[in-house]
């Protein structure tokens, strides 16, 4: 069984939180949309970081501006290494978190079959 790594799990959400307001405060590119960080994933050796984010709006707002944080995923290295105290700061790869909308997806299937088994309940 696979040992837990804590360090890199408080790590990833260190990141989290400061990527939240460094995507707010520094990036001033129009292209980018609403942009929440739902994730950071971290690997053990501390080399690579997946940024797992949701954005607000349609398909073309989401590819846009994550076209927009991978280009600045450099930028947002170095003023996180300014931040935070490591001898190397992982390379930044933002991914969309399609979690929500699976959630969203799920809960209407719920929704669409649960009125059916209170109809059938009420008929017996």
């Amino acid at each position: 069984m696979p040992r837990d790594y804590p360090r890199s799990r408080r790590i990833g959400d260190q990141m989290q939180r400061d990527l939240a307001v460094l995507i707010r405060d520094e990036i001033k590119d129009p292209r980018l949309g609403m942009v929440t960080v739902s994730a950071v994933d971290v690997t053990r050796d501390l080399a690579y970081a997946r940024v797992y984010v949701t954005v607000l709006g349609d398909a073309q707002v989401r590819s846009e501006s994550l076209n927009v944080l991978n280009r600045a995923a450099g930028f947002l290295r170095r003023l996180l290494g300014q931040r935070m105290v490591l001898r190397t700061v992982p390379q930044l790869k933002f991914v969309y978190d399609e979690s929500i909308e699976r959630g969203e997806r799920l809960s209407k299937l719920i929704d669409s079959v649960a009125p059916r088994d209170d109809d059938q309940e009420q008929n017996d």
